[in-house]
Order: C-alpha cells, then structure tokens, then sequence
C-alpha cells in the first residue's frame, strides 16, 4: 500500500475529509457544467443544492466515528473546522464559480473584479470570525457529547488553532489593508 493509502487507512475521518472536499468541487463543476453546457437548468439546480449535503455527510461521518467508541483526534478537530468554514465560506466560492462559467461558457458579463479595500478586508475576517465561531461550536458540542477527558484531548488543542488562524486573518487582511492599503478619497 503507497503512503497516501496506508495514511487513509489508518485515519478515515482524514479520507471522509479529503473525499468531502472532491466532492464539493465534483458537485460544484459538474451542477455548473450542467446549467451552461446542457443548458438544463433544473438538474443543475438540484446538483447545486447538493453540495451543503457534503458539510452533512462530514458531520455524520464524524459523529458515527466517535459515538462507535475512536478516540477523538487531529481528524475530527479538522472536520469540525471543515465544516464551521465550509459552511461560511461554500456560497461565496459557489457564486464565485458561477459568475466565470455564465461570462466563459453563456456569454454573461465578465465577472466583477476582485474586491479590495478596507471594506472587504474587514468583511471577509467577520466571515473568519464566523467560521471559527462555528467550528469552536462543533468542537465545543463533541468534547460534550463525547465526555471523557482522555478522549476529547486532541480536540481541545483546535482552540488555540483557530485563535491563530484569526489573527493570521487580521494581521494580513485588514490590519495589513489600514496600514499599507490605498487611501480612499474623501468627496466634500
């Protein structure tokens, strides 16, 4: 068994989190491609609402994995990040692709450019601050579940994880925008 084989294999919740992520982008090009190169409208729409069900399948795999007896580990930390980021950031990546397939593929105005500014900086950490909100949620609601001390360790340390990753966020997004981004004029 390769390496990548043999990492699943000792950790499922890793391949239910990799498999989760394919199927996201699957779903996504394949309901995309359905609605602008078959122009069937309706089958796209159900491929689309498909993909919040991968958040689902995450979750339930999750909770299946631990209510049989594993010990809590990096994995199941990760799939509660997966899904608190999934969850805030999935509409905005499926609007994202849908406006460059309408613009290649229906002719449809050409996607608007990438936002900047302090604006959007600050918005896009709210969405930050909302995604780690979501994951501490799921992650404070199986070390409840789950309850014993030894087994919820490993999902204790995600806390600290997310605390980094939001002040990665500010520092590089809009602490980084105020201090060194263009200065908006002011119209009197």
């Amino acid at each position: 068994m390769d390496e990548i084989g043999k990492f699943f294999a000792e950790n499922p919740m890793a391949a239910v989190i990799a498999g989760g992520e394919i199927g996201f982008w699957v779903l996504l090009v394949a309901g995309l491609a359905v609605r602008y190169a078959l122009r069937a409208r309706r089958a796209s729409v159900v491929l689309l609402a498909m993909v919040p069900l991968i958040d689902v399948v995450v979750l339930v795999a999750t909770v299946i994995d631990l209510a049989g007896g594993a010990k809590a580990n990096f994995t199941h930390g990760l799939a509660a990040v997966y899904l608190g980021f999934s969850v805030v950031f999935g509409p905005g990546m499926v609007r994202w692709a849908d406006a460059r397939f309408a613009h290649r593929f229906a002719g449809g105005p050409p996607p608007p450019p990438k936002r900047r500014g302090r604006r959007h900086e600050w918005r896009e950490f709210g969405k930050c601050l909302l995604a780690c909100g979501l994951s501490a949620a799921a992650l404070l609601a199986a070390i409840l579940a789950i309850g014993t001390p030894e087994q919820v360790a490993p999902l204790w340390g995600w806390f600290p994880r997310l605390g980094t990753v939001a002040t990665i966020w500010l520092l590089t997004g809009p602490v980084w925008e105020e201090l060194f981004g263009k200065r908006e004029e002011v119209r009197s």
